[in-house]
Parts: C-alpha cells; sequence; structure tokens
C-alpha cells in the first residue's frame, strides 16, 4: 500500500479503505493480537485476488496519464484577473515556496542516501523534484513576460477586418503607431460582456483585449 503521504489518505480514512479491501475479498484477517494495555490490533493479509487486483491497479496507474486538477492551473486560467505587476510579485512568492520545498526534499533523499537505502526507495520523490523543477522553469519565465510585456493577451483578426472596424477618431498611442479605441462601455446586466479594448498594430491587424490592465 502506498504511504499515506504520497497517496493523501489520512488514518481516519484508511480504516474505510481496509474495511473496503476486507468486504471485496482483497485481503482477509489472519489474527488479532492485544499487546499490555493497548487497544487489539488486527492483522490481515493480501489474498490471490488481491494481489492480481493491485497488479492491474498499479499497471494502470503507470501506463495512462490521467487528468489532475491542480489548483495551481485553476489559478492560472483567472491570472488575468489580477494587476499585472501584482501577478508578478505573487508568482515570485511562489518561486520562493517552490525553492524551499524543493531544497528540502533534496536534504532528505541525501539523508536517506547516507542512511545506506536504495535509490528505489525514493523514485517517488525524484518525481516530485523534477515537477518542482519544472514549475519554477516556467514560472520564471512567465514573470519575464509579464513584467517585459511579451505575454500575449490580445486576440487579433486579418487586415482587412480591422480597417473595417477600426472607429473614427482613434488616437495612435504607444511605440510603433498602434491605435487603441475602447469599445462602447457595456451596461451592467445580467450576461453582460466585458469591456474590450481594441487595438490595431502596424501591421493593419486588429486586436482585442477584454483584460485592459494587460
Amino acid at each position: 500500500m502506498p504511504s499515506t503521504r504520497a497517496s493523501g489518505l489520512n488514518y481516519g480514512s484508511l480504516y474505510n479503505v481496509v474495511e473496503g479491501l476486507e468486504k471485496r475479498g482483497f485481503i482477509r484477517v489472519t489474527e488479532t493480537v492485544r499487546e499490555g494495555r493497548r487497544p487489539e490490533r488486527t492483522v490481515y493479509e493480501i489474498t490471490e485476488t488481491g494481489s492480481r487486483e493491485f497488479v492491474d491497479w498499479l499497471s494502470a496507474l503507470i501506463t495512462t496519464p490521467v487528468k489532475e486538477y491542480l489548483q495551481f492551473e485553476a489559478a492560472l486560467s483567472l491570472l488575468p484577473a489580477l494587476p499585472p505587476a501584482e501577478a508578478a510579485e505573487l508568482l515570485r512568492e511562489r518561486i520562493n515556496e517552490l525553492e524551499h520545498r524543493l531544497n528540502f526534499s533534496k536534504l532528505t533523499m541525501e539523508n536517506m542516501r547516507e542512511a545506506g537505502l536504495p535509490r528505489l526507495f525514493g523514485v517517488e520523490n525524484e518525481y516530485m523534484e523534477a515537477l518542482m523543477q519544472a514549475e519554477l522553469d516556467y514560472v520564471r519565465s512567465l514573470i519575464k513576460e509579464i513584467e517585459d510585456g511579451t505575454l500575449d493577451a490580445s486576440r487579433c483578426g486579418g487586415a482587412g477586418s480591422s480597417a473595417r472596424n477600426l472607429q473614427a477618431g482613434a488616437t495612435p498611442t504607444g511605440a510603433g503607431g498602434v491605435t487603441e479605441t475602447a469599445s462602447p462601455a457595456v451596461p451592467p446586466m445580467s450576461g453582460a460582456r466585458p469591456r474590450r479594448l481594441r487595438k490595431t498594430n502596424p501591421g493593419g491587424d486588429q486586436c482585442e483585449s477584454f483584460f485592459p490592465s494587460w
């Protein structure tokens, strides 16, 4: 059975898991023992059916990637709700936390090696370290794009479309003669679309941004 740290189980729910495994015939009771004044302890063993089920389950876990719903993924999908400077600062805080956790994991692995434990006992830690390092690299690059203004936050159409839709009286702003026109404010009603900012770049493409601060 995987460690409670890796599986996310707590000892309270573990009793329900054991009960379920026994009902399905995957494990069976071998003995019940008592030591001193401690509560009775039930000892289980895996059955032949349980062994086959375990191999099938483990094989599926190893071979088949599944969608895992990550909180950070959800946060990134809502990133435009924050001003760019604040988003970058919060991402820096995440980097600090990731670096702390990565260093702690590496220290744990070093202690395991010094204790003479085989590397095989820590491959899940190596995997988590690889994920943390990949996230660190991504978040650092994301911060850089936010701060230097290269993170694309607009939807652009063709030159013909922009020529037809460009509003009269627009004022050139920014480098390269980019023209910006704000769409009319939308009345506050149910289902109203967010206020958009239209930009026409020097190549004649019209771009729409639903997040003007970006």
